[in-house]
């Protein structure tokens, strides 16, 4: 378990380390968009899909031939390539001020009714990287298909300093 007092003294790029969390290399376009863009101190960052590199991890729906487990899972991958392309963008994750927003979408089968559980491990991937004064809330939605047939795609919008 992590110790959310000690997460929200520390930087994030301390807390990666203390966690030992290793970003994969930042993932790279799937189509004609870029990964970030920034107005003014918020930065948006295009859907993020649980992939390393630009290799998917998890295939499927979530409550079909995906567990609500692997959902979660996928979610986690997702947050950390959502962490990398952060860590490229700003060169380090310490310029966060906060989380702005956190959109979890899933791809499921029509009776799936776990969408909290699958979304926590990206809300809590981002609560232990930077701590629980820079969370935000969130929205999870079920869906019928993601890009790929990737069960996961998250939108992450940051809030940095100047």
């Amino acid at each position: 378990m992590v110790d959310h007092a000690k997460a929200q003294a520390a930087g994030a790029e301390r807390r990666l380390q203390e966690l030992g969390i290793t970003l994969p290399p930042p993932p790279t376009p799937f189509g004609a968009y870029v990964e970030a863009t920034r107005t003014g101190n918020l930065v948006f960052f295009s859907g993020m899909l649980p992939v390393v590199g630009h290799e998917p991890r998890y295939i499927g729906r979530v409550g079909g031939t995906l567990t609500a487990e692997d959902g979660r899972k996928a979610a986690e991958t997702a947050t950390l390539s959502a962490l990398a392309a952060a860590r490229d963008y700003l060169g380090s994750l310490d310029s966060v001020v906060r989380v702005v927003k956190l959109g979890v979408y899933i791809a499921t089968e029509g009776d799936f009714r776990d969408h909290p559980k699958v979304a926590d491990g990206a809300s809590e991937m981002l609560l232990a990287v930077f701590g629980e004064e820079k969370l935000s809330g969130r929205v999870v939605l079920g869906v019928a298909s993601l890009p790929l047939g990737l069960p996961i795609e998250l939108e992450l919008v940051l809030e940095v300093e100047n």
